[in-house]
């Protein structure tokens, strides 16, 4: 019996001008340490989910899978000489390169169904580390510099009849210059493996030539009401619903480009104890219609203190850096990717910071659905560099682009431009432009502000962070900030068998063992419990995981050991978020 999925690649070989008995292919390689889910991993299963939550639409066509890869000439018409998995970085196992590369070329061919050549067909990549130039058919459609966020191009035009040839050249020089988080070299201390080239979906989409490219919401908590803007059809009327389990609670008709308020029947509000979503459904006069969702809640500061929905609230969580030893900036499958936060609540944690990184769409969805405060970081540059002048608009451009693409998922509660002085510059000014651009957040001006590189406090943002091991710190009173301590802990184990390292493993403070572990931990949390009775109101824990040679996580890097009691971890943590 011949598979349907050899004859499929039989075809697409014969379409391409490469015999199935020559054509290379795509092995997955061995990893320091594999997870639950490595295995799991093949060009049939790589992230078929749909990829962007907040604006959904029912035809789609995802691109990931086995592409062509190379590193010497644009490949036009050519094939290249390796087989790579879209979307694990170059460097990663599960890519089946596993080596760092500063330039590359991908290459692939895609058909385009029948159905939908009345449409402008648009391609989408969720994220590519660094500079990218994308071609269809040797046409230039696409060239982008920013590794963390989104991009897309209309292709239309550069479509012909039968095979669509695709290729994509990156330069990825992991520099100076560049917002990078803690990607150098591997096990390179506080540093890790870099991630380069495509390292989320790659999809396409066809769509009307008037449509919605994008649909913010914010919160109004006082009015029961979320604030609508429609972006893409400037002008066009359309018509929004609020949906709860199937049931219409609202609707709003506007004009898009200009914000509309829509107003909820009994409005539920969200928190990490009720993570309430509403549907919502946006259609234009023009009859695209897009599917996305909303929360409902506020941040605020009031009197040094934190508030959730008005009320004082305790932020504790951990620090999540997001990197796996399998797929390194790229989680192995979307089951790895909400496993991490569904962790954290498993502690009882009320809080996440990612740290110097950014996630793709799906992790927030899967943190606004869990019920997870978010503070997002953004990655830093190097930080023995000075940044250019270059260097400073291009890190506040895609800065910029980050905040606006995640601003209507209700987890992201804070903004932390700048982290321990690393690359940074005009902490101030920087910290009140983001507080200008999305007004009902918070803005953590700079996290660390007393350690390591960090200029003096310059006053500015919402609130003032204290970095202390293993602490907790203790963070002087503040007239308007509230006081929060960014990172504190970093206890660490070694766990036989599942370290990336075992010569060079570290943490801040060692343990002997699972048990001295867990009793240090509660130690640490009784400590932090007298610090928010005298108005701490937030903390991070380092960290989530271990990570390359750090030990100090709740888990180990390849996530199949529990290094202390989660029981006892949670009870310490739920005395800490009781102790207002």
């Amino acid at each position: 019996m011949v598979r349907p999925a050899v004859v499929l690649a039989v075809l697409l070989c014969a379409l391409s001008g490469v015999s199935a008995v020559t054509a290379p292919r795509w092995h997955r390689l061995t990893p320091p340490l594999s997870t639950p889910w490595t295995d799991s991993v093949s060009p049939s299963n790589a992230l078929p989910e749909y990829p962007r939550p907040q604006l959904t639409r029912p035809d789609w066509q995802n691109l990931n899978g086995v592409w062509e890869f190379g590193t010497t000439q644009a490949p036009f018409g050519q094939h290249l000489p390796e087989r790579i998995l879209v979307p694990y970085p170059v460097e990663s196992a599960l890519s089946g390169i596993m080596r760092h590369e500063t330039r590359m070329w991908y290459r692939r061919t895609f058909a385009v169904p029948e159905t939908w050549r009345p449409h402008r067909i648009l391609l989408h990549f969720q994220a590519v580390d660094y500079e990218t130039t994308v071609f269809v058919n040797g046409h230039q459609v696409a060239h982008h510099t920013g590794g963390y966020d989104s991009f897309t191009a209309d292709v239309t035009d550069a479509l012909t009849t039968g095979p669509q040839e695709l290729v994509v050249g990156v330069t990825d020089a992991t520099g100076a210059g560049q917002p990078l988080g803690k990607q150098r070299a591997p096990g390179a201390g506080v540093f890790y493996t870099p991630s380069s080239g495509i390292w989320q979906t790659v999809w396409l989409e066809p769509v009307a030539p008037v449509h919605v490219t994008r649909v913010d919401t914010t919160p109004d908590v006082t009015r029961g009401a979320v604030t609508l803007t429609v972006l893409g059809a400037d002008g066009r009327p359309f018509h929004a619903e609020a949906i709860d389990h199937g049931r219409v609670v609202g609707q709003v008709d506007g004009l898009a480009g200009r914000p509309a308020t829509l107003t909820v029947a009994r409005p539920h509000l969200w928190s990490p104890d009720d993570p309430f979503l509403y549907d919502l459904r946006v259609t234009l006069s023009t009859g695209d219609s897009v599917g996305s969702y909303f929360g409902l809640r506020s941040v605020a500061v009031d009197h040094g203190r934190l508030l959730l929905n008005g009320k004082p609230f305790v932020q504790l969580g951990p620090l999540d850096q997001g990197f796996w030893p399998d797929g390194l900036y790229t989680a192995p499958t979307d089951a790895a990717l909400a496993f991490d936060l569904q962790q954290e609540k498993a502690l009882g944690f009320t809080l996440v910071r990612k740290h110097l990184k950014v996630e793709p769409d799906r992790w927030y969805y899967h943190a606004d659905r869990l019920g997870l405060l978010v503070w997002q970081d953004m990655p830093a540059m190097p930080e023995t560099a000075t940044p250019t002048p270059p260097a400073r608009a291009n890190f506040e451009s895609e800065l910029h682009r980050v905040i606006d693409q995640h601003r209507s998922f209700p987890s992201i509660v804070t903004w932390v431009p700048f982290n321990e002085g690393w690359g940074e510059f005009d902490v101030a000014r920087v910290a009140d432009e983001v507080a200008a651009w999305d007004p009902s957040r918070l803005v953590d001006a700079e996290s660390g502000v007393n350690c390591c590189r960090s200029h003096p406090d310059t006053g500015h943002g919402d609130l003032l962070d204290d970095h202390t091991y293993p602490g907790p710190g203790t963070p002087p009173a503040d007239a308007t900030r509230a006081r929060v301590d960014g990172e504190y802990g970093g206890l660490g184990l070694k766990v036989r068998g599942h370290e990336f390292d075992p010569a060079g493993s570290f943490a801040y403070e060692m343990q002997p063992d699972s048990a001295a572990l867990t009793r240090r931990y509660v130690d640490l949390q009784h400590q932090l419990a007298g610090e928010v009775r005298a108005g701490l109101s937030a903390a991070v824990y380092t960290q989530l995981t271990d990570v390359e040679k750090e030990v100090n996580g709740f888990l180990t890097y390849d996530r199949r050991v529990r290094k202390l009691d989660f029981a006892v971890a949670r009870q310490a943590n739920l005395a800490v978020r009781s102790a207002t």
